[in-house]
């Protein structure tokens, strides 16, 4: 028979020469292997490709081969037995268009131009806060469509940014607009384009949530959005777009906007004085859909009144904390005694209908009001001495208020924001008894893409006046 070149007579020792013979063949071929590697490493160190470079080198293949490439990895493409364990963020910037395809262009700005400079400051700013980068381009070279977003769904990265300019024929069009395409995405492009407009005071032109028709926000297997962060074709915002101070400060919006998906701030959502008979019920089926977890300050005698809606807000994994057994500060406040007896009865309640021995409270009208002045340091003495945690608040709809025009749907929503003031933990009043809380909560927890909404747990360092 012939074996790689070499003719090998049947004998009885046929098996021996066989197993020689590969033996030395595979010897010879890892020592041809090796030399290759060592005289490719040194002939063509000079010519050899960016880390980068190769990386979309190979991960612009074809199918087949994206079969070999990890969907975990954070680097260069590695085979999938051997994938680095990925310690930081991944981010794919897109500078649109690029090459032969300029994107929209006037008066000499070309639009290819204007997103690559961008993208390469926002590349140094990411990279400045800890992030690794990708670009789909990082020099006016044509990259497809397809090659893009194969390289997005093939890097593993975390979330997909592309940079783009808009023109209209008209010169009167202008500000900044933001797409996606799917529910994924909405919160990366909110915090995008919240923070990009706050930074530039660019006009608001809304989150687009139609961008289907986009192929790199479409096709895109992580959560990805493209920014418009201009017109071209308007006079004073082409000469903003090409100044390097404007663009640094929407790089910086970008940024920051980035860094809150990744490293969310904490809201602490509360609600007090119920649970009431509907309201309840409504805010508990938003929270079930959004997947959001509250914490309850409850009333006793709402418990006694509506039980099962008490039970539910225990089984669905809400917090349940103690507000008070009967809503009047006279009697409550009267003596440290009369505030024990009330809570108590309370605290009885919660655990006969629910199970669950409350751990936290809140003090009714917070705790230092008009009414408790002579006995608050009391009670708080007491109280921490039997156990329990009070948590006040540090922003609130103010939807306890009686007046219409301040307890309006829109005037609550503003509340909200006002008052959260930036703080890195929020704890948010609010009332689940207030049928305006109940018709708003939808739009409150959309408006607050950079918080992660969390219940309040014993543990929590809490929050008091």
């Amino acid at each position: 028979m012939i074996y790689s070149g070499i003719t090998v007579r049947g004998s009885k020792n046929h098996g021996k020469t066989r197993k020689t013979i590969r033996k030395i063949l595979l010897v010879v071929g890892l020592l041809c292997v090796s030399l290759g590697f060592f005289l490719t490493a040194v002939i063509l160190q000079p010519i050899a490709l960016s880390e980068q470079e190769l990386f979309v080198e190979n991960a612009l293949q074809t199918e087949a081969a994206l079969d070999y490439i990890s969907v975990e990895q954070s680097g260069p493409a590695f085979v999938k037995d051997n994938v680095p364990v990925k310690d930081t963020d991944l981010v794919i910037l897109d500078p649109g268009h690029g090459g032969w395809d300029e994107g929209c262009d006037r008066e000499g700005i070309l639009e290819k131009e204007i997103n690559l400079q961008i993208v390469l400051a926002l590349e140094t700013r990411l990279k400045e806060k800890g992030f690794e980068v990708l670009l789909t381009r990082s020099d006016d070279s044509y990259v497809s469509l397809e090659e893009r977003i194969m390289l997005a769904n093939s890097s593993g990265a975390d979330v997909f940014v592309s940079i783009h300019q808009n023109a209209y024929e008209g010169e009167e069009a202008c500000g900044l607009e933001t797409w996606v395409a799917g529910e994924d995405d909405i919160r990366l492009g909110r915090l995008l384009h919240n923070y990009s407009v706050a930074a530039t005071d660019a006009k608001d032109r809304g989150l687009q949530e139609n961008g289907e028709d986009l192929m790199v926000l479409r096709e895109s297997k992580i959560p990805a959005c493209l920014v418009e962060t201009g017109f071209l074709s308007n006079d004073v915002e082409r000469d903003l777009l090409t100044d390097p101070g404007y663009q640094q400060k929407l790089v910086e919006g970008l940024a920051e906007g980035i860094d809150l998906y990744f490293h969310p701030k904490t809201m602490y959502l509360t609600f007090d004085d119920g649970p009431s008979a509907e309201h309840t019920e409504t805010i508990l089926d938003i929270l079930k859909e959004k997947n959001v977890k509250a914490t309850f300050f409850v009333i006793g005698e709402n418990v006694r009144k509506y039980p099962e809606t008490a039970l539910r807000i225990a089984q669905e994994g809400h917090t349940i904390g103690i507000h008070c057994d009967n809503h009047d500060y006279d009697v409550i406040y009267e003596s440290t005694d009369s505030f024990l007896e009330d809570f108590y009865k309370a605290y009885d309640t919660v655990y006969e209908v629910t199970g669950i021995e409350a751990e936290l409270f809140r003090f009714p009208g917070g705790s230092i009001n008009a009414y408790n002045k002579e006995v608050y340091e009391e009670i708080i003495s007491e109280m921490t001495e039997l156990g329990f945690v009070y948590f006040d608040w540090n922003a609130s709809l103010e939807d306890a208020v009686k007046k219409k025009q301040k307890s309006s749907p829109e005037q609550l929503l503003k509340n909200a924001k006002e008052s959260t003031l930036n703080r890195k933990k929020v704890v948010m009043l609010a009332h689940d008894t207030v049928e305006n809380t109940a018709l708003i909560l939808e739009d409150l927890l959309e408006a607050f893409p950079e918080y992660r909404l969390e219940a309040l747990m014993p543990e929590v360092k809490p929050v008091q006046f």
